[in-house]
């Protein structure tokens, strides 16, 4: 399956966003406390640093795929948006990727 998603931007963008999704909560839910409430603030470097490469990697690829699919600026705003929300690129993954995959 990520074989066959990783052929396109378009794949490359869902894989991309998906690990940056997560990234996000797990620097928000566990590496933040940890560095916050026990004082551990080496997960927030290894963490932040992993989620700082992927979200340049996110706006990247969705501007990369903003233009070969030609999406409106509303959907190219939605898409940049989603990066700043906890679980806004599982919302753009569900509302917007997976649809320009099936046209």
């Amino acid at each position: 399956m990520v074989q066959h998603l990783m052929k396109s931007f378009l794949g490359q963008l869902r894989v991309v966003g998906f690990l940056e999704g997560w990234s996000f909560l797990i620097l928000l839910g566990i590496a933040m406390p940890l560095k916050y409430i026990w004082e551990m603030p080496q997960a927030v470097r290894v963490v932040g640093m992993a989620h700082g490469v992927l979200f340049v990697l996110y706006i990247v690829y969705v501007f990369i795929v903003y233009t070969q699919k030609q999406w409106t600026f509303k959907t190219l705003s939605v898409a940049l948006l989603a990066s700043f929300v906890p679980l806004g690129t599982f919302y753009a993954d569900k509302k917007i990727f997976r649809k320009a995959a099936n046209r």
